[in-house]
């Protein structure tokens, strides 16, 4: 190869190539895309469009840049490869041809890589000065042409590229170096030039879509540093090749379409695009539709422009009440679409066809704002405004609004105002600030009903609705809840249980640790540590406790913070307690009855036993061998697992009641026993078996639950005794600072008074002796009130009620006369106790009275019957002996 030839400004320009055979050696092996060489074209006018060709099309292509590359791999033979390579003006059509000649490298054996081939040079351009005069001439600049290198070269590396000299370096010692981006700038050490023989190379591949051209200026300078050749500038181009596929902006594009639309009626417009050069093929990309669901009415209903990526309406039948939405698969390819060397990559247009009306709702704002605290519901954060020029409250006016994207989850919901037809955004399910600070809602509204056809608005006006999240202090919560633990009962205080932690929700407040303490414990087992969590006993656990429920006992803990204002979770603990054999059967009933025959006799008893299988039944029924008179007395039959029957061993057994003791033995393993008393009842039965004497028994022993009864009873009645001398106590207090009710002198209390000192007798007194006379000629009113009292008797106390006794008939005067008396008698704190002796002074004689023993009854003595005076109580006793014992 000639070094590169240089072109003076001043030369006169041709188009076209600049040779008419161009040779070129190429490796025996040839990858598709592999770049081969560059064909140059000149143009003088520099504005003519030129479309390259090749004869040889399925082995070889020409990119516009006038690169060659291998369309396919292939060996070259061992004779040159000729292909003509054809140059085409876009506009006139002129044409060029250039024939290109490929030799394949031969194979060397002994000589470096660096004697095989010639490097390309480039020269300095030499300058000349007139040291005599002050002015200098000197020769223009060449014009180097650009060195264009393919991307992605796998080397080896570093790749020579050309060799940089300068004409003077036969009389002068040289130091080249080269500047610029790519060599002692960033890029640094992308290129590198050897000091001395001025070798320019590439130390890696280079990449077209991160750097397209490198700029770099060459300097000669002698070993003192001058400089002896003016620098020159040398542009590396890097030559694109096919390495990116087509990219969609967006993987689904989503547009819209009215129903009806017309043909031709414009749809939307989806972009690629491609990181390779786009003035080559490789960067021209063209559009296609794949596939379009559903297929109906017609299988094609869209179109695509190749170029630009419009999609329109190609057929009529447009229905948004058949079908709604179509989903289209748009394929970009580039080389031009070519099918076969062309890199592709697909995207998804969904075109929605929707209803219309001659008015659509369009919002007052692009975009509105709102704000909500954490965790509240049905709280209306934000105001969406629209206008509609329908006429108001109608379906027409009436607008519907929806979220279109933003709220996957489905936390807020939009209601429409029916006065003023605004949108409210409404949270319907709790927001998590942990979770989620912000949301950006995309909001459509729209009629309830459609336009009419063939109105060229858009169907729906769409807005973006920002709502933040305020941070609030949250609860904590248990992990999990409730927990299980399973535990076998008589834990024993003091024992370490489990650890029940909770946590907080709020990661981003500035809190201290929680603290736990206890909230429900119903049988004060549980203590929890404050700080850990830790739950240990303070009780022995109990599974036959009444606070355990199905073998289960729970307990409530509580979480607490000390954020603003303070929170506080609980968590449920489940301790699921296992049943060991700690308690011993008993016999159920506690009582029971039976004949003193033999038959029938037998008592049927249960076993009951608070434990659960396998340390409860089946049970073992006996009778211990002491006293001897249980077994001699008593025998038991197991007839179930739980169930024995007691029955009599003897004929016969005296009525009365018996202590039985059974010994009762469950399954647990060790066993668990004990000895129930069972009292049973003997008592002589008729003939269905019934007991006939069980007054008796009872009198002879009380059951237990009559025995409380009566304690009870004693107790309530000595509270009342003990109420009542207290009032008792305080009313004489009170009676003793009052005046008499009545003049004692005026107090006749059935006609007899009670006297501090004795008279003369009834003489001495005036005195109605008529009251002496039969009680039933005395009037009513002369009945003593009750209630009056003199000041000197006794205070009232309580005294013995009796009942009224029944008496035999006796006369009406005398038997009344005597029942009052002897009511009067049983009421009066004052009468003396029952068996004292009543002493009466003398009170002379000559009464007008006279004796008490001229008093007659309507009959006669004789023939009274005295002994009922028996049931009156010990008052009358005396008189039922002295009248009632007969002739004694």
């Amino acid at each position: 190869q000639a070094p590169i030839k240089a072109t003076c400004e001043d030369m006169s320009c041709k188009t076209g190539f600049p040779e008419d055979v161009h040779s070129a050696v190429v490796s025996r092996s040839v990858h598709g895309g592999q770049p081969l060489l560059n064909v140059r074209f000149q143009s003088c006018d520099g504005n003519k469009k030129i479309r390259f060709g090749s004869s040889e099309p399925e082995d070889f292509r020409v990119g516009e840049d006038g690169v060659v590359y291998a369309e396919r791999s292939f060996q070259l033979s061992a004779e040159p490869t000729e292909f003509v390579v054809s140059a085409q003006d876009k506009e006139t059509q002129q044409e060029w041809q250039m024939r290109v000649k490929l030799t394949p490298e031969p194979a060397f054996t002994g000589a470096s890589e660096k004697d095989q081939r010639k490097i390309e040079e480039i020269i300095f351009p030499w300058q000349q000065y007139k040291h005599s005069s002050p002015l200098k001439r000197q020769k223009r600049d060449w014009v180097i042409p650009p060195i264009n290198l393919p991307e992605n070269s796998k080397g080896p590396f570093p790749q020579e590229l050309v060799r940089i000299r300068s004409d003077r370096d036969k009389s002068l010692s040289l130091r080249y170096s080269v500047t610029g981006p790519g060599a002692d700038q960033p890029p640094t050490g992308i290129f590198i030039i050897n000091p001395i023989s001025g070798q320019l190379s590439v130390t890696k591949p280079l990449d077209r879509e991160q750097i397209a051209s490198f700029h770099l200026r060459a300097h000669a300078v002698d070993v003192n540093g001058n400089q002896v050749e003016n620098p020159i500038d040398i542009v590396i181009n890097v030559i694109d090749m096919n390495d990116n596929r087509p990219e969609f902006l967006h993987q689904v594009w989503n547009g819209t379409v009215p129903e009806g639309s017309k043909p031709g009626t414009y749809v939307m417009t989806v972009t690629a695009i491609d990181a390779d050069d786009p003035n080559t093929q490789n960067g021209m990309l063209r559009y296609r539709i794949l596939s379009q669901a559903p297929s109906s009415p017609s299988p094609n209903m869209f179109t695509i422009n190749n170029e630009t990526g419009d999609i329109i309406t190609v057929a009529a039948g447009l229905d948004r009440e058949k079908v709604q939405q179509y989903t289209l698969i748009i394929q970009a390819t580039d080389m031009e679409g070519n099918p076969t060397y062309g890199l592709s990559n697909t995207a998804t247009a969904v075109i929605a066809v929707t209803d219309v009306n001659d008015n659509p709702p369009e919002f007052t704002a692009m975009t509105f704002y709102g704000e909500v605290p954490e965790n509240r519901v049905d709280v209306i954060v934000a105001n969406l405004t629209v206008t509609d020029k329908d006429q108001p409250h109608t379906p027409a006016w009436n607008a519907m609004y929806r979220m279109t994207g933003g709220d996957p989850t489905g936390r807020f919901t939009i209601l429409t105002d029916p006065n003023s037809n605004d949108g409210l955004v409404t949270v319907v399910k709790p927001i998590d600030f942990e979770t989620n600070r912000m949301f950006v809602l995309t909001v459509a509204a729209e009629n309830q009903v459609p336009l009419a056809k063939g109105i060229q608005h858009p169907p729906q006006s769409t807005a973006t609705v920002s709502i933040t999240v305020i941070d609030v202090n949250e609860s904590p919560y248990f992990v999990p809840n409730p927990k299980l633990v399973r535990q076998e009962e008589g834990l024993m205080a003091g024992s370490v249980l489990t650890t029940f932690t909770a946590q907080d929700p709020d990661r981003y407040m500035q809190q201290t640790s929680l603290r736990y303490s206890k909230l429900s414990d119903p049988a004060s087992w549980l203590k929890i540590d404050p700080v850990n969590g830790q739950i240990t006993t303070t009780a022995v656990l109990d599974r036959e406790s009444i606070y355990v429920q199905n073998n289960m006992y729970n307990a409530t803990f509580l979480a607490s913070d000390n954020g603003i204002p303070p929170m506080s979770g609980t968590g449920t603990l489940q301790i699921y307690l296992l049943d060991i054999n700690d308690n011993a059967p008993q016999v159920h009933p506690k009582e029971a009855t039976t004949c003193e025959t033999l038959q029938p006799n037998a008592i049927n008893i249960t076993a009951v036993d608070p434990d659960i299988d396998p340390n409860a039944g089946p049970f073992a029924f006996e009778l211990p061998d002491t006293p001897a008179s249980i077994k001699r007395n008593w025998t038991i039959v197991r007839i179930s697992g739980d169930h024995a029957q007691l029955s009599l061993r003897i004929r016969f057994l005296e009525a009365g009641i018996y202590d039985v003791p059974i010994v009762i033995t469950d399954s647990g393993n060790p066993h668990a026993s004990s000895t129930s008393l069972l009292k049973v009842k003997v008592c002589q039965c008729d003939l269905n078996g019934d007991c006939t004497d069980v007054d008796r028994i009872v009198g002879a022993g009380l059951g237990t639950g009559a025995i409380i009864a009566i304690l009870l009873c004693i107790i309530i009645l000595l509270i009342l005794v003990l109420m009542f001398v207290v009032w008792m106590k305080r009313r004489d207090k009170e009676r003793q600072a009052k005046q008499l009710l009545i003049d004692p002198e005026d107090d006749v209390r059935d006609n007899i008074l009670k006297y501090d000192e004795e008279g003369g007798g009834e003489e001495d007194q005036d005195y109605d002796l008529s009251q002496l006379q039969q009680p039933d000629t005395v009037e009513p009113d002369a009945i003593k009130p009750v209630g009056i009292r003199r000041l000197d008797e006794r205070p009232i106390h309580a005294e013995p009620q009796y009942p009224v006794r029944s008496a035999a008939p006796h006369p009406g005067d005398i038997g009344d006369f005597i029942n009052e008396g002897l009511k009067a008698a049983d009421n009066d704190p004052t009468a003396p106790p029952y068996d004292s002796l009543l002493v009466f002074d003398y009170e002379g004689s000559g009464s007008t009275a006279g004796s008490l023993s001229s008093l007659n009854s309507s009959s006669s003595g004789g023939e009274q019957d005295y002994d009922y005076l028996n049931d009156w109580g010990p008052r009358f006793k005396k008189l039922a002996d002295m009248y009632g014992g007969g002739d004694d």
